[in-house]
């Protein structure tokens, strides 16, 4: 059980057979009344944010999410199949449970798949992928004006905004959470 005064930014519990996880909490002492926790928190099986507040003194059982290491094998049509690093088993999980971030995941990475009670509801890729370029224009010469970037196409399909120095077959770093480009690998 986790009381609502010891809140923590990730912290997932239980409320009515609801699972919601913490994105952000604060704890509101006003001049008259009582103190209560204001929070903004995420149902993680369907993804809707809400904002609730709660007496700081209020109970609720903690829920457990399992975070499992597992390789992406293909895809098969809406079915993307992930192989479990210890069992070697196969699983398959449907294309909606993956989020925006799995457009830079390419076969044989590793990401963690989430999952509570045996139910899978979600995929974390890696923060960091290194990617190549299968497809740019050229940089025209003279055209270097400050944060010049272009659209390029990596060999997931993705589409980024890169540099206007970075060509054709060049291997760069992509940060999965913002979609952004990093650096050169």
């Amino acid at each position: 059980m986790i009381t609502a005064g010891d809140f923590r930014n990730g912290v997932t519990f239980d409320i009515d057979g609801n699972v919601f996880q913490i994105i952000e909490f604060q704890h509101v002492k006003p001049g008259k009344g009582a103190a209560f926790v204001r929070t903004k928190i995420r149902n993680v099986i369907t993804g809707a944010v809400t904002e609730r507040t709660f007496n700081p003194t209020e109970k609720f059982p903690t829920a457990f999410v399992e975070r499992r290491e597992m390789q992406y094998l293909y895809a098969d049509g809406d079915l993307y199949y992930f192989m479990d690093n210890e069992t070697y088993e196969n699983v398959p999980i449907n294309a909606d449970k993956l989020g925006d971030a799995f457009r830079f995941v390419k076969e044989n990475t590793d990401c963690k798949i989430l999952s509570y009670k045996g139910s899978v509801f979600g995929v974390e890729p890696p923060n960091f992928v290194e990617l190549v370029v299968t497809a740019t224009e050229p940089g025209v010469k003279g055209d270097t004006a400050t944060n010049v970037t272009k659209p390029a196409t990596l060999e997931t399909g993705a589409e980024v905004k890169v540099p206007i120095f970075i060509n054709e077959g060049e291997k760069i770093r992509i940060d999965t959470r913002t979609g952004e480009y990093m650096e050169r690998a």
